[in-house]
């Protein structure tokens, strides 16, 4: 057992070892020129982690392994819980039904479409290309650390997802300013939000490409995002459902339901958050705290990621990535004029 007293020292060896990552990756992350970019701790946190698990990983105690581990699984889906902190049903409530029936959609068809391209176009594995739609259609790293979660997938896999999925989200964080502002998109701020909002990748990034054209519809798009990062839960779930009943196909006998639980608390604690019992001092020291735990798993991930695995996948989950990218962009404006009409 990891935690047995003879092996306790060496488990707490490879936390603290993975803690010096995460705390290495906020200091870059602090870096005035990586600000600039919009590139958070957590992405520093798994590109450090990959550069090691590449090239010194086999020099790192193998009884420290077990410390790794724990992290990129047990912690992992504590930071999911605790990332419900920042969402409020209330918030849902503000996105009006226009924007939820939005939301809902993107993510539904990114999820179906992505799967479904990756495996028979691109013919990558099942695991690789939802791990690319579900950071595509919700909400970024943090999707895809929590499909992982429920997938258990190889961590290289999980990586190459969150690597991919920054790759585009960035490029889409500068690329709907410059179209806003040139005219091209012939939206309104607000519709122009809850595009951004219901299309872009990570909160942070939508947040940018919302409050470079108005610190309004900033707002407008963070609310919009954290809608999506909502149907992160029952996505799990029904996920969790689809791959029992598969495997119930496969070997013809009874297999006991996993129920992603991490992802039912997640729900009880935004309704916790809803209440607005606590204060919002206590709430953002809990968010930067769950920050910091997401960047430990990140780095977690990153450490046990060898790029040579990487590589026997090849440019197609690039691909991937770059198809959700451009349905995201025009697929998701189509959905959204179709919407605004409507609705």
């Amino acid at each position: 057992m990891s935690f047995s007293k003879e092996n306790r020292h060496h488990t707490f060896n490879g936390i603290f070892f993975t803690c010096l990552f995460a705390l290495s990756s906020y200091y870059l992350a602090s870096l005035h020129w990586i600000i600039e970019k919009g590139i958070s701790p957590l992405v520093v946190a798994v590109v450090l982690g990959m550069i090691y698990g590449s090239t010194l990983r086999r020099h790192l105690p193998h009884e420290w392994a077990p410390g790794i581990e724990f992290i990129a699984k047990r912690i992992l889906r504590l930071a999911i819980i605790f990332y419900g902190f920042r969402l409020t049903f209330q918030q849902v409530a503000a996105v009006g039904l226009g924007g939820f029936v939005l939301d809902l959609l993107i993510v539904s068809l990114t999820l179906l479409i992505g799967t479904l391209v990756g495996v028979k176009l691109f013919k990558l594995d099942r695991d690789t290309s939802l791990l690319i739609s579900s950071g595509a259609a919700i909400c970024g790293a943090a999707a895809v650390l929590a499909t992982e979660g429920v997938l258990k997938s190889e961590p290289h896999k999980a990586a190459l997802a969150i690597i991919s999925v920054v790759l585009f989200g960035t490029t889409a964080m500068f690329l709907y300013p410059f179209l806003q502002h040139t005219g091209w998109l012939g939206l309104d701020n607000t519709h122009y939000a809850i595009y951004a909002g219901a299309t872009i990748h990570e909160v942070a990034q939508a947040l940018v490409a919302g409050s470079e054209v108005t610190p309004q519809a900033g707002d407008i798009a963070v609310i919009v995002k954290m809608t999506r990062v909502m149907l992160l839960a029952p996505t799990l779930i029904i996920l969790s459902i689809c791959l029992i009943r598969s495997a119930k196909q496969k070997i013809q006998h009874k297999v006991s339901a996993t129920i992603p639980w991490f992802a039912v608390i997640f729900i009880v604690v935004v309704g916790f958050n809803s209440l607005q019992w606590l204060p919002n001092s206590v709430v953002n020291v809990i968010n930067q705290a769950d920050t910091f735990l997401l960047t430990l798993a990140m780095a977690a991930l990153g450490i046990e990621t060898n790029l040579t695995k990487v590589k026997q996948l090849g440019l197609k989950p690039l691909y991937l990535s770059l198809f959700l990218f451009i349905w995201l962009v025009v697929g998701g404006y189509a959905l959204s004029q179709l919407i605004f009409h409507f609705v």
